[in-house]
């Protein structure tokens, strides 16, 4: 492919990212006092392998596996396990998405672990609690764990290894590793919160009563009923093994343990405990989708993204604007190339806010046609190259069908609310030479966001 398309990508996608997660990296010269911004993230290269996530340990879980024979999944799956274990922002109750490239089949498959409402959380049920929303914390806020299942889809399919090798490093972790400043930071601020619930109490603030009740920075902090969770999973796998079942089959085995057995029994009874909707048919019924994902391009190269589930199309929306300016002559990061980078994720973003949502359920998202070159020039010509624009709305993807737009009052009286943001979310990538690829996150989310 034409080095020039590469790196003008990279700009792009580059300078997306730093207006979505804006960082100020300040350095000071060794030889002044002189404060001075520059970037601190070195390029990364690897020969074999290459595993990249959120927390060093977890990290070190992939290149574990790696160095085990592993390939690229299989690591995956260990880092996002160990992640899971040690975020102070991620549990292993939240969901798991990620995109594979299977080198066998030269295909990419997209993984939807999304957790979703109990079949209790209806509006009539919150409504009759006196709540305007769905609460944003809490049992009541809990969706289907979906990365325990993600996981072990992910690892059955496409990984070569056995659960209980990939799970080996979050059980170490569990079973106590010191914490980081940032996370024992995180739950003192949050002990408030925390102590609604006598169980999690019990697990994140030790020193219950002190000035200082989270574990302090360094305090190896343990999680033993997490690792009793996953020792069963690994003995559910081991015990379907010793009866001649294949390593997919096994792994299966705990996957059933774990969302129609005793675990799902356990999480259901501690759940409905503290005022949670789950049923045990909500955990038996729940499953992991193995997708299509949807294809952009960005002049000659191809664009991979989950479906209308996230944002990830907005990305190949925000490109196909980006495709047809002349972003070269604006200047990097010149004010000019800021001002339209942020436009067109304002028209992108609009677009994302009213038309996006659960694939499986109606109405049927116009992806298609959001995802159209044809459409994209039609949104810059509601671009203002000149000013922000703080109302920018939806465009109507269904008059390109020669169709009436469905909603029509909503659609004409659609504003972009500030809504707080509760997920959370972490991400690990992992290529190797076999060049199996996988770019997986995983994060937290409620219940009203099903």
């Amino acid at each position: 492919m034409p080095r020039s398309s590469l790196s003008s990508f990279f700009y792009l996608y580059l300078s997306l990212l730093s207006l979505v997660c804006p960082v100020l990296l300040v350095c000071q010269s060794w030889n002044s006092l002189q404060a001075q911004s520059k970037p601190h993230k070195p390029v990364l290269h690897g020969q074999h392998w290459i595993a990249i996530t959120g927390k060093p340990l977890a990290a070190t879980a992939g290149a574990q596996i790696f160095s085990q024979g592993g390939n690229a999944i299989d690591a995956a799956c260990a880092m996002l396990a160990a992640t899971c274990t040690m975020h102070d922002a991620l549990s292993w109750g939240g969901e798991t998405q990620a995109l594979i490239f299977d080198p066998r089949e030269k295909k990419v498959v997209g993984i939807n672990a999304l957790g979703v409402a109990p079949t209790g959380a209806t509006a009539d049920f919150f409504i009759q609690q006196g709540l305007r929303y769905p609460p944003g914390e809490g049992a009541q806020a809990a969706v289907t764990p979906g990365t325990p299942g993600g996981l072990m889809i992910m690892l059955a399919h496409y990984g070569t290894f056995s659960l209980e090798q990939v799970l080996k490093p979050a059980m170490e972790l569990a079973q106590g590793y010191p914490i980081e400043t940032a996370t024992s930071e995180w739950i003192e601020d949050s002990k408030e919160t925390i102590k609604q619930w006598e169980s999690s109490t019990r697990v994140f603030l030790p020193h219950l009563g002190k000035v200082y009740e989270a574990p302090r920075p360094g305090e190896i902090f343990r999680q033993p009923d997490l690792y009793r969770t996953l020792e069963k999973c690994v003995f559910a796998e081991k015990r379907s093994l010793a009866r001649g079942s294949s390593r997919k089959e096994a792994i299966m085995a705990a996957y059933d343990r774990f969302y129609r057995g005793d675990i799902a029994e356990a999480l259901v009874e501690g759940c409905r405990k503290e005022g949670g909707l789950f049923t045990h048919a909500d955990l038996a019924n729940w499953q992991v989708h193995v997708e299509e994902p949807v294809v952009g391009t960005y002049r000659d190269l191809e664009i991979y993204k989950l479906t209308s589930w996230v944002q990830g199309p907005a990305m190949i929306q925000m490109l196909n604007m980006l495709e047809a300016l002349d972003m070269r002559s604006m200047g990097l990061n010149s004010s000019r190339y800021i001002h339209t980078l942020y436009q067109v994720m304002n028209l992108s973003f609009a677009d994302r806010d009213f038309y996006y949502g659960d694939p499986y359920f109606p109405p049927e998202e116009p992806l298609e046609v959001l995802l159209s070159k044809s459409y994209a020039r039609h949104r810059l010509t509601q671009l203002n190259r000149m000013q922000n624009d703080p109302h920018i709305g939806p465009g109507d993807p269904y008059r390109w069908r020669g169709l009436e737009h469905p909603f029509p009052e909503e659609w004409k009286g659609f504003v972009e609310g500030n809504l707080e943001h509760i997920g959370k979310k972490d991400m690990a990538s992992v290529i190797d030479q076999r060049r199996d690829f996988l770019a997986g996150t995983t994060s937290i989310q409620a219940a009203d966001a099903s």
